[in-house]
């Protein structure tokens, strides 16, 4: 892909040590004062996701706002993006998968491939997620993800802002980087923000219906992710590639 922004990997490293210490709102202003209208948010509308779209609602309401529909979202998931919709009166812009690409894996694999191998999940992940997200990014030069360090696993160490060599050297940004899920909760009762109701049976990250379920007492907060796996990134391939990280 083209290089679409004139950050080096120097300069990503000079401003992710100038806004370490910045709030999420003062980076989301940089962010929008920097990028305007190349600058997106992407969402699946986890309780980080729902922090980060009301702050931009108040700082840069005209920024755009996509998010992916897998076709196999929880009810609550589609059911919380209608009542974002309405709260914020903006507009998400879903992206799809191909649909011929869907029809080929589904009926060479079966509709629940995901559960047989761990190659055979990360091909659904990538047709239903990562394809379609790459498509939409290339109209953007700057994203803003819900990313944190508590999650962690290979999020341990984000940083809040970097080069994403995965989409065509654009900035990735993660406002809340250093957010607890205390501080994330404690924002959303605060402020009275709309969440996914699952977060209220035990779900901790919620993605598509079959692969996530309910966490155990003492798991982490991705154990409910492809529950099924061990010794797995419990990683679809949107923020990091998996094959080789």
């Amino acid at each position: 892909m083209e290089s679409r922004n004139t950050f080096s990997q120097s300069d990503a490293r000079k401003t992710a040590l100038e806004l370490e210490n910045k709030s999420a709102e003062e980076i989301l202003l940089w962010s929008s004062k920097t990028f305007g209208g190349k600058l997106v948010l992407s969402t699946s509308f986890q309780a980080t996701g729902m922090v980060i779209l009301d702050m931009l609602s108040k700082i840069s309401p005209t920024t755009r706002v996509i998010t992916l529909d897998t076709g196999r979202l929880p009810k609550a998931t589609y059911e919380l993006i209608d009542d974002v919709q309405k709260r914020y009166g903006i507009e998400i812009e879903v992206q799809y998968p191909d649909n011929n690409e869907l029809k080929n894996i589904v009926t060479k694999h079966g509709i629940n491939m995901f559960y047989r191998s761990y190659s055979l999940r990360l091909l659904c992940c990538e047709k239903r997620k990562v394809e379609p997200l790459n498509r939409a990014l290339t109209h953007f030069d700057a994203w803003i993800t819900g990313l944190t360090r508590h999650q962690g696993g290979i999020r341990t160490d984000i940083p809040k802002v970097s080069i994403d060599k995965s989409h065509g050297n654009m900035l990735k940004i993660n406002p809340i980087a250093d957010w607890t899920t205390e501080m994330i909760w404690d924002y959303i009762e605060k402020n009275k923000i709309p969440y996914n109701k699952l977060y209220d049976e035990g779900y901790t990250s919620i993605g598509c219906d079959p692969c996530t379920r309910p966490i155990k007492k003492h798991e982490d907060d991705r154990s409910g992710r492809w529950w099924w796996e061990k010794g797995m990134p419990k990683e679809c391939g949107i923020h990091f590639n998996t094959k080789t990280d």
